[in-house]
């Protein structure tokens, strides 16, 4: 690629639009641009950073075992309304009608279509397993799309599917796509945990996200510093070691807090550790209003709810809701004397003699005993883990990193299978159901993501594997024929060795050209120009550290290979190029 020639409109400054790193960069180094809210163009440079993602994850699938395949974006509203996602999957489903007043959507996910073909092809258990997977465009009608390839409406994903004719062959194929995502995000030059995860509206047994670790992520992670156990905050689990209160304490009385609405200011005006509060907090689960009590100093996981009650939505009640239920305005809901289910987090059994909500305006009581006073419908782990909570698996400490989900791979089981009757027979002769897997990567997102984990003041550093180009060749004197005819033939030697190269090639200042370099972040920068060319020499950049160095011209063919070998290896991609060099040598 010749910078005159291609093209890369790069801005000095961030636009007003850009919230995060990765949408400034991305930007700025002219690699996409918004055509709507959600929507964006894929510039050269950003074009060549997203197919060399799909590259190692095809590489990867196919490795795998899993086949590649096509399915359309335009899908039947038809298959959405068997297994009844039509009406749950809720307002990001983009729903539109054809001339003949038939029902579509833009796919957001295609476990419908994917069982709908393979129901019509597989007949007999000698046909499975049976797994495939795509890299397509899809759809999600976000409330508010934001972040650039962050959270778009229109985005690159690769989903695959499998289908196994029993428990352990669907536990086989997890385990085969657990691993081929390990591969592919250690080959991506990224830092990340697979995490334990909520399935959330793709429903079945279990899931992992596998989490790229920055500061700028959306989700946080629950990760243990001794062993393994990483999970979303929505999924970690909180174990209560405690035995339940055998003690009691002085019969409640009412007492009046004027305006004490928080936990704090309960406290506060109470003289009391917010730990000895009680939050009643309520829900409209399933349209039935439930209520859920949790430490002052704790906050309720919906999602434990939901999982708890198997429900398909969870919702905080509204204040008319919560003034009609307690009879109060919001801050003084209680426990006592509550008509609706109550659930109550685990740690609440190991104490007595808490403050609670009224269920009057300005009032609370005093000396509540929940054994005594409440009726408990079930104790259950009902909030999210904090730092002081111990490993669920071995006790050690947890720490709560930030983390940008670019991938997630579920256990289905049956979910659309029996919706859908997609189903074999066995040996026997005998109908059973195939057993699903299905498994996501982000592929626009996983460029946003090596952004936020990779920049500096300068731009972007990208992990070479993901790099639009791996090496920049700047010429500094293009307008002096001995540089340029060096230039040309250096570009000549690394095109030729498989090394995607950017020869900037511009009438513009070396200041210009140094900038450009960093903002758009080629792992290796290499310099020539007049003053080196006189003394034999070309200069070397490391883009990650910033190290730069000497190579001699007449030895490039040797000297050359062997730094570039030195940045891939402190990146640890080493080894896993498809760039190859004669015998260590440039090829001429």
């Amino acid at each position: 690629m010749r910078f005159s020639s291609t093209y890369i409109p790069t801005l000095k400054e961030s636009p007003s639009e850009a919230e995060v790193v990765s949408h400034k960069l991305l930007l700025r180094a002219g690699m996409v641009r918004k055509l709507t809210s959600g929507v964006y163009i894929y510039l050269p440079l950003g074009l060549k950073a997203l197919e060399n993602v799909q590259r190692v994850v095809r590489e990867e699938m196919d490795a795998a075992g899993f086949s590649e395949l096509l399915m359309p974006m335009v899908i039947p509203g038809d298959l959405w309304k068997e297994t009844g996602r039509w009406e749950y999957y809720g307002k990001e489903l983009l729903r539109f009608k054809d001339r003949n007043d038939r029902d579509y959507c833009l796919g957001p996910t295609h476990e419908e279509v994917i069982t709908d073909l393979v129901r019509g092809e597989v007949r007999s258990y000698r046909q499975l397993p049976v797994r495939l997977y795509q890299i397509q465009t899809k759809f999600r009608d976000e409330i508010r799309p934001r972040f650039g390839l962050m959270r778009g409406r229109e985005f690159v994903m690769k989903d695959a599917y499998s289908f196994d004719s029993s428990d352990a062959g669907a536990d086989e194929s997890y385990k085969l796509m657990y691993d081929a995502y390990c591969r592919i995000f250690k080959r991506l030059g990224l830092r990340f945990r697979a995490v334990e995860a909520d399935t959330g509206s793709i429903g079945g047994n279990f899931s992992h996200e596998f989490m790229v670790l920055a500061d700028t992520g959306e989700d946080t992670i629950a990760a243990c510093t001794e062993c393994s156990y990483a999970a979303n905050v929505e999924r970690a689990e909180v174990v209560w070691n405690g035995t339940p209160c055998t003690e009691t304490c002085a019969p409640y009385e009412k007492v009046a807090t004027p305006a004490a609405h928080t936990v704090e200011e309960v406290s506060a005006m109470l003289k009391v550790a917010p730990s000895q509060v009680v939050k009643t907090m309520l829900f409209v689960v399933d349209g039935k209003t439930v209520a859920v009590l949790v430490r002052g100093d704790r906050e309720v996981n919906d999602i434990k709810l939901k999982n708890l009650l198997n429900a398909t939505t969870v919702e905080l009640a509204p204040a008319a809701v919560v003034e009609k239920v307690t009879a109060a305005p919001l801050g003084f809901a209680g426990p006592v004397g509550l008509d609706v289910p109550i659930y109550a987090d685990l740690e609440l059994q190991g104490a007595t003699d808490y403050v609670v909500g009224a269920n009057a305006a300005d009032a609370h009581l005093v000396h509540v005993d929940l054994r005594r006073d409440v009726k408990v419908t079930a104790y259950a782990d009902l909030r999210c883990i904090t730092l002081s909570d111990p490993c669920p698996r071995c006790g050690g400490a947890i720490e709560l990193p930030k983390g940008i989900e670019v991938g997630h791979i579920f256990k289905l089981g049956t979910k659309y299978s029996d919706a859908m009757h997609a189903v074999y027979l066995d040996e026997n002769g005998k109908e059973n159901v195939m057993i699903m897997g299905c498994y996501g990567i982000g592929i626009s997102r996983v460029v946003a993501s090596a952004i936020e984990q990779n920049h500096d003041e300068h731009g972007i550093i990208f992990p070479p594997t993901v790099a639009p180009v791996e090496c920049i060749l700047l010429n500094l004197d293009p307008g002096k024929e001995e540089v340029r005819a060096k230039a040309e033939e250096i570009y000549a030697m690394l095109c030729k060795a498989g090394v995607t190269v950017l020869l900037d090639d511009r009438e513009e200042r070396p200041g210009v050209k140094f900038k450009d370099a960093d903002l758009i972040g080629a792992p290796m920068q290499l310099v020539l120009g007049g003053k080196g060319l006189s003394r034999g020499v070309l200069e070397c950049k490391d883009r990650r550290t910033g190290e730069k160095g000497e190579l001699p011209v007449d030895a490039l063919e040797t000297a050359l290979p062997q730094w570039m070998e030195g940045v891939r290896k402190a990146w640890g991609t080493l080894g896993i190029y498809t760039t190859h060099f004669n015998d260590g040598k440039l090829a001429a």
